[in-house]
């Protein structure tokens, strides 16, 4: 009897952290709320392209599940039929902030 409450316990809270963390950021298309507000952007220095075709893809702060973290901005290849690129951006609502993932236009 007690393994078996043990066992639902177990999944239960394995189910309530779940949960919770997806309240917390962006993963893909699913939306995770933040309660604190990202740090200000990096300032970093955009260095020399590597070549034709090139569109700067600026850094910004992603959240761990516990903290933001600082992706550095890079270089990207222009596709096809692109013209620029959306920078993605933290976003806020009555639930918290939220990421809105950047996107070729």
């Amino acid at each position: 009897m007690a393994n078996r409450y043990t066992a639902g316990l177990f999944v239960s809270l394995v189910l309530v952290t779940v949960l919770t963390l997806a309240g917390c950021a962006t993963r893909g298309r699913a939306v995770v709320y933040v309660r604190t507000p990202p740090p200000p952007p990096v300032t970093e220095p955009i260095i020399v392209a590597p070549g034709p075709g090139f569109i700067w893809v600026p850094g910004y702060h992603s959240w761990t599940g516990s903290a933001y973290v600082w992706v550095p901005g890079r270089w990207e290849h222009l596709p096809s039929g692109r013209r620029a690129w959306v920078p993605g951006h933290w976003q806020h609502n009555r639930h918290g902030w939220f990421w809105v993932e950047g996107h070729w236009r």
